[in-house]
């Protein structure tokens, strides 16, 4: 299903705050590891639709820009590998270095 213009708007604007994208992020994770996947790949495809990082993040880790689009699609099934790859570089995109970090934990 494609997305109408105005969610995209949405999402794109929601995601200029750096909460919110880190956000989408940890949602992301904890869908899958909840078992999850439809959502999780749901919240990673806004993340990288909000912020037009697919081709960004596709460069980074070494794989075509539509493989990535699949990986993220209501029916992918990424390897783990490939899903820790995506989420590490996601995390670098936005300077995450800790989970303390990623969970808006104080030092």
């Amino acid at each position: 299903m494609a997305l109408t213009r105005e969610f995209k708007d949405t999402v794109m604007e929601l995601c200029k705050d750096p909460a919110y994208r880190k956000g989408l992020l940890l949602e992301a994770l904890e869908s899958y590891l909840e078992g999850d996947i439809v959502v999780g790949n749901s919240m990673l495809r806004d993340y990288l639709n909000g912020t037009q990082a697919f081709a960004e993040i596709a460069h980074n880790l070494q794989i075509q820009e539509a493989g990535l689009r699949r990986m993220v699609s209501p029916s992918g099934n990424a390897t783990a590998k490939n899903l820790f790859r995506l989420f590490k570089a996601c995390q670098d995109r936005e300077g995450i270095h800790s989970a303390d970090e990623f969970l808006g934990y104080a030092a």
